[in-house]
């Protein structure tokens, strides 16, 4: 990038200053970008202590609950057979004493739209919280 000064007796002439190199400038503000990047994890480095030891047993992980429904209709807990009628009774019974009120229901995909809204109203009255669908992920061509 060049400027041109004109001047009574340089008009037309087409004197130019020096040209503005950025490549060194370019260059400093990366490394010190990454110095940055290096040193400042270890900024971050928490206080050392000694944690006292426990006698209890850690807390145990809650396994998923898995309802599963058939393009037959059918029911399946965790993958064991479930009478229709007896769902949400049995729902109640797994939830009642647990922190985590989350199902992932396993619909087929031959289903109507309308019989998995209607199971999902079921696992809403026997007290679930929260539900999650479980799908397959779409494969890439």
């Amino acid at each position: 990038m060049a400027f041109k000064i004109e001047t009574a007796d340089t008009r037309g002439v087409g004197a130019t200053l020096a040209e503005i190199n950025i490549v060194p400038l370019v260059d400093v503000v990366l490394v010190l970008l990454l110095i940055f990047m290096l040193t400042a994890p270890m900024m971050y480095r928490g206080i050392d202590v000694n944690l006292p030891k426990s006698g209890g047993k850690p807390t145990a992980v809650e396994e998923r609950v898995v309802l599963t429904l058939t393009k037959d209709r059918g029911f399946y807990l965790n993958d064991r057979p479930v009478a229709t009628g007896g769902l949400e009774a049995q729902l109640r019974s797994i939830f009642q004493n647990r922190t985590d009120k989350v199902l992932y229901l396993k619909a087929d995909a031959g289903l109507a739209y309308g019989q998995v809204v209607e199971t999902m109203d079921r696992v809403r009255r026997a007290g679930v919280e929260r539900l999650g669908m479980v799908t397959e992920p779409a494969r890439e061509r």
